[in-house]
């Protein structure tokens, strides 16, 4: 889950419609991507914070914070999360 991006759109009134516009993808790809279901691509995250967040640290924004199993609910693992993949 990307916790900060989520945050930060909120502050700013970003919408995930308004992402996915601009990337020109279904809106229920962002919410996936969102949520943690699937990776933003490496160039999609440059983007993004290019576009809608210009003074934003990247690693920041896309932070990932996964739970893992068999912890309690306040702990996390935090990752980057990009699609790493160059195709």
């Amino acid at each position: 889950m990307l916790r900060n991006l989520k945050a930060e759109m909120i502050r700013t009134n970003i919408k995930p419609a308004d992402i996915a516009a601009f990337l020109n993808v279904r809106y229920a790809t962002i919410i996936d991507k969102l949520n943690g279901n699937y990776h933003f691509s490496f160039n999609d995250a440059i983007k993004i914070k290019n576009h809608f967040f210009p003074q934003m640290n990247i690693e920041y924004l896309f932070q990932s914070f996964e739970k893992e199993s068999g912890d309690d609910e306040d702990e996390s693992t935090t990752t980057s999360q990009f699609d790493h993949s160059y195709t």
